[in-house]
């Protein structure tokens, strides 16, 4: 069935981004010709993809969509009409330009909140010193044996791959291949290929952690980013909504799919995590504390919005990296490497507004699966969000 004529333009501009800023397209499984046409035509001016956003937008009403094609379609060219005028050079406040990406509004967190997540993992962390140096040393004794590293990431990816397969099933052929890399602002990537397949990129310049693998596992593959995709690609697009064969960063698609990703464990394994990860471990003949780390990672969730305050602090109020460096090491209780590491990502021109995904995201869907009746009704709220091209403003309209 061929595309509608108004998605095949919404797909060959979001492809044309990608001349401007390799990695702008995320991921592409729609036909090849369409990419090799728009590899091969001269280079676009940001100015005109701007104009053809913008263009298109005025065009949906009479397109002839469904609503929910329609909507998304709506607030993805909103997007990257802001995108081509940040190219062009256009002066866009920081809120204005995260509003137009990610259909969603930020403000300042409280600091009430940052306290008393501190207040809580004093409990948790006990002892003399500052809680950053006792932060450090757990997280130094958390740390994975970098010989050991691949072994556990296969073993939470098994684990994790079997509880969503149960739950929500996946095609026979789909498979996640991990590799380990360097020099990234990230921790992990997942690279979706198409046909099932990801390759799920790990960065060694940060040091992984026991407490943290099972959320990036999660996080990244098993029910996160390559369960989505699959499942997407099975259902939506095998339904011919070719638009979600395209995805394309600073758009509201990632802040809902960053928003899935971080609730991913919490979700397929729920509370208790921690237990069912230390027997993991223990399998594995590492020594690993469930109990506590589910505890820090409860409190910790207070922390949530340090780094969007910081980006804040960064694009907004002007500040220099040192003080947005020492505002991260106060709240978010980073060591001095992390918060420059942070700063890394928080100052690139393409990834700069991309922090507010996973804060916003994580408040957005996390209120709406917290509102689930019971478990039965949570899980499928969960099944929605992996199945459905919901919007940031479809989920504030649902109960």
């Amino acid at each position: 069935m061929a595309a509608h004529p108004l998605v095949t333009e919404y797909l060959r501009l979001g492809l044309a981004f990608d001349r401007l800023e390799e990695g702008f397209v995320d991921a592409f499984t729609g036909d090849p010709a369409l990419r090799r046409e728009i590899e091969n035509a001269p280079k676009p001016e940001p100015r005109d993809l701007a104009n053809k956003a913008a263009a298109l937008r005025k065009e949906l009403p009479e397109a002839g969509l469904p609503e929910p094609r329609t909507e998304f379609l709506d607030a993805h060219l909103r997007a990257l009409e802001c995108s081509g005028r940040k190219f062009a050079g256009d002066d866009i406040g920081f809120v204005e330009e995260v509003s137009a990406y990610f259909d969603v509004d930020i403000a300042p967190g409280d600091e009430d909140d940052y306290r008393e997540a501190h207040r809580q993992l004093n409990e948790v962390l006990p002892g003399d010193g500052p809680l950053l140096d006792r932060m450090t040393a757990h997280r130094r004794g958390d740390e994975i044996p970098p010989e050991r590293l691949r072994e556990c990431v296969d073993a939470f990816s098994s684990a994790l791959r079997d509880l969503v397969r149960q739950r929500y099933p996946l095609p026979e052929t789909e498979q996640v291949h991990y590799e380990v890399v360097g020099d990234k602002p990230w921790s992990g990537f997942n690279y979706y290929l198409g046909d099932y397949q990801s390759k799920v990129a790990i960065n060694s310049d940060l040091k992984q952690h026991m407490s943290m693998l099972p959320h990036l596992i999660a996080h990244e593959s098993y029910p996160g980013h390559h369960t989505e995709h699959c499942r997407k690609e099975a259902g939506l697009v095998g339904a011919g909504q070719d638009e979600q064969t395209l995805f394309v960063v600073n758009t509201p698609q990632c802040l809902m799919a960053e928003g899935l990703a971080d609730l991913a464990l919490k979700s397929i394994v729920g509370p208790g995590w921690g237990a069912w990860a230390q027997e993991i471990y223990a399998d594995l003949g590492l020594r690993f504390d469930g109990e506590r780390a589910e505890r820090i990672s409860t409190a910790s969730a207070n922390l949530l919005g340090v780094r969007q305050d910081a980006a804040l602090l960064l694009h907004d109020r002007g500040k220099d990296a040192d003080t947005v460096a020492d505002f991260l090491q106060r709240w978010g209780l980073t060591t001095p490497d992390r918060a420059r590491q942070s700063l890394r990502f928080l100052s690139s021109p393409l990834w700069r507004a991309y922090i507010s995904t996973y804060v916003e995201g994580y408040r957005l869907l996390g209120d709406w699966l917290n509102r689930a009746a019971d478990p039965e009704d949570r899980s499928e709220r969960f099944r929605r969000l992996l199945d459905e091209p919901l919007t940031p403003g479809a989920v504030r309209r649902m109960d």
